[in-house]
């Protein structure tokens, strides 16, 4: 498989293009540029998006696999998913600041708020957001936080776990 670099507009169209959740940029390419009629798949009931995502994308969309699976770190990927969701709700994405631990904030809009909140946090930012996240949590809480941030984004709780196995 060979690897292109394309640009973001370009990049939203292509991913705009979608017609089933998990299609590849390739079959999506394959589908408009050759007219494969094995990748020119039409919608069917069961693969819809529920329609309780109302959102213009979803992280399916706009997930690179090839960059996430360049983060070497669970902290990397983490902040990276994080990033994405961010970038596909963004007029939503605050809702993270409504997920808490029983002590601890997960989600503030400061690294002071983060760390004055409890011990060790290392917080760090959500790149191209305003928001931070601990980060000094196992990873198992980190992809319990992937899952409770997809469900307050209106993912279904299938899409959630599948959000949370990309960690």
């Amino acid at each position: 498989m060979k690897t292109i670099e394309i640009d973001d507009e370009l990049y939203q169209y292509i991913a705009g293009q979608t017609q089933r959740i998990g299609e590849s940029a390739s079959e999506i390419l394959r589908r408009l540029l050759l007219g494969d009629a094995k990748a020119n798949v039409t919608v069917t009931e069961t693969e819809a998006v529920p329609a309780k995502i109302a959102v213009n994308s979803n992280i399916f969309d706009l997930l690179n696999r090839q960059d996430l699976q360049a983060e070497s770190s669970v902290v990397g990927r983490f902040l990276f998913i994080l990033s994405t969701l961010a970038r596909a709700h963004k007029k939503q994405f605050h809702k993270v600041l409504e997920i808490k631990g029983r002590n601890r904030l997960y989600f503030g809009r400061t690294a002071e708020e983060l760390s004055e909140a409890g011990s060790s946090t290392n917080p760090n930012p959500i790149p191209n957001t305003e928001f931070w996240v601990i980060t000094n949590s196992n990873t198992t809480r980190k992809k319990m936080m992937l899952t409770e941030t997809a469900v307050k984004l209106g993912y279904s709780e299938q899409d959630a776990e599948r959000i949370r196995d990309l960690l």
